[in-house]
Parts: C-alpha cells; sequence; structure tokens
C-alpha cells in the first residue's frame, strides 16, 4: 500500500464532481489538499444481531427514491439468491473497464457499482480481495478503511479489526450507520455524490449511488432507513464524487438504471452482483 505523508493523513483527498474534494471521505485522485477532516466517532461495540428468521427471498430490485432530502438511485438484493463479486483491475484505474456496466458484463453480473478508494497512482487504499488474489494492505490510518465488505458465508459488513483474508473483501470508510444508528463525526460540508453499500443485518442488501449531500446528511437519512424493500442496520461509504457510478441491467425489476455523469473518472475496482449458480 502506498505509505502517505504525514500531512496527508490529515487532509482529505477526493476524487469528485466538480464541486470539490470533501473533507472525510475522498482520496487523492487529483490530490487537491483540504482542510482536516472531522474523525469519524465509532458506534460503541455492539453484540452481534440476533439470528434473522428465515424469509421469503426477495428479488433484485431497482428502485429511485428520496429520503431526508437526498435522491438515491440503488438496487437491493438477497444475498441467498445473489452474491458480490469483486472486480479489480491490476492494470490501474480504467485498464479492464472503463466503467459499472463493462465490469458487470465481464462477470455476467446484473448490477455493478463502484468500490473502494486508490492512490493516485492507481494502487487499492486499503485490502482488496478479488477472484482470490489479495491487493493492497489493510488501511489502519483513516476512516477511508474503517469497514470491510467480506463476501464470505454468509456475506457481512465489518469493522477493520475485525476482518479475515478469506472471500472476496473490499475495504472502504466511513461507515456511515451501524446499529441502525448514524455514526457521529461525520463532515457536514461538502456536498456531493456519493456511493454506499448498506445490510439489514440478515439476507437483505442495497447497492446504491445518491446525488450530491455530505456524509453527515446521508448517514442520518439512512439510519433505520428501509430501501427497495430492505431496512438498513449499516451501511459503509464507498468511493464518491467522480468516482461514482452505479449500473442495474434490465433483467432486475424496475431495471434499467444508469447513473454515471459523463465527467466520471474510471475507478480502480468494482462491486458486481452476480446470480448465485
Amino acid at each position: 500500500m502506498l505509505r502517505l505523508p504525514a500531512a496527508a493523513v490529515l487532509l482529505s483527498l477526493v476524487s469528485c464532481t466538480g464541486r470539490g474534494p470533501s473533507p472525510l471521505e475522498q482520496i487523492p485522485i487529483a490530490a487537491s489538499p483540504e482542510a482536516p477532516a472531522k474523525q469519524e466517532v465509532a458506534a460503541a461495540p455492539a453484540p452481534a444481531p440476533p439470528p434473522v428468521p428465515d424469509s421469503p427471498r426477495r428479488a433484485p430490485l431497482a428502485f429511485r427514491t428520496s429520503i431526508g432530502g437526498v435522491s438515491i438511485s440503488g438496487i437491493s438484493y438477497d444475498s441467498r439468491s445473489h452474491r458480490i463479486a469483486v472486480a479489480d483491475q491490476d492494470g490501474g484505474p480504467g485498464s479492464k473497464w472503463p466503467d459499472a456496466e463493462a465490469a458487470a458484463r465481464a462477470y455476467s453480473g446484473i448490477a455493478a457499482i463502484n468500490g473502494g478508494f486508490f492512490t493516485p497512482e492507481g494502487k487499492p487504499l486499503g485490502l482488496v480481495v478479488s477472484g482470490g488474489k489479495k491487493s493492497g494492505s489493510i488501511n489502519r490510518a483513516s476512516s477511508l478503511g474503517a469497514g470491510m465488505f467480506a463476501e464470505e458465508n454468509p456475506p457481512a459488513l465489518v469493522r477493520r479489526e475485525r476482518s479475515s483474508n478469506s472471500g472476496e473483501i473490499l475495504q472502504s470508510g466511513p461507515f456511515l450507520v451501524e446499529n441502525s444508528r448514524a455514526i457521529g463525526g461525520l463532515s457536514p460540508q461538502s456536498s456531493s455524490a456519493r456511493s454506499f453499500i448498506a445490510w439489514d443485518g440478515g439476507s437483505g442488501w442495497i447497492l446504491a449511488r445518491t446525488g450530491s449531500c455530505s456524509l453527515s446528511q446521508l448517514g442520518t437519512a439512512l439510519a433505520g432507513a428501509e430501501l427497495g424493500g430492505v431496512k438498513i442496520r449499516s451501511a459503509l461509504n464507498l468511493d464518491g464524487g467522480r468516482s461514482s457510478d452505479l449500473w442495474v441491467g434490465s433483467s432486475a425489476a424496475g431495471g434499467p438504471l444508469r447513473e454515471r455523469p459523463l465527467w466520471n473518472k474510471p475507478v480502480r475496482n468494482f462491486l458486481v452482483l452476480i446470480p448465485r449458480n
């Protein structure tokens, strides 16, 4: 993993929309410094969620909605019938796939969203495990690596301290919601497009992209909210701004759906939604 200079740990750098960098969550694509980031305040440790009773499997559902003044486009799915593949590009951003749609089609997926943060040189800013191949290393330095999506059995969103090296893994951050509560200390500044992955603690999952909003605004909007039939217990921020890229194919109810402005930049990796065999 790239070793960032000490000053960079105190600054937030972003691959963002034309509205400029955001003070907590983004990393340097254009490498433009800004004010020191607020420190994410993690929710107090909580016991593992109780087992969720078996329920009928939900079919993937594309949706567009607005909550708390935040416009959100996404897809909800059931992890018993679909799984996530981490599509990573060893050659750097755009070396294999120019956008989420191309990555999804390469994996025969029904949807895809941009993944985690990366350095100006195109290296992952955190741990990535894709197809059994490890790239980068655990980012312990900032909230941009606060959490892990782990496609294990079952898949989960966990704090980096609880991470493992098995299955498909993508490190990102900060957490937006934990235990159905918004995370404290998220920045209320810098309105930008956001991408996130959310979970109900059972088999319900969401991949989504937002309109312009701050991290604090998004965390507040998502806490305990229901999107596409999935009630959010945890939500993890992905790379955003000019990296935010969501594609849902026509095979999903409510699809097709595409959210990628022309001014977006290529990214290092994607989360691709694939039917289980």
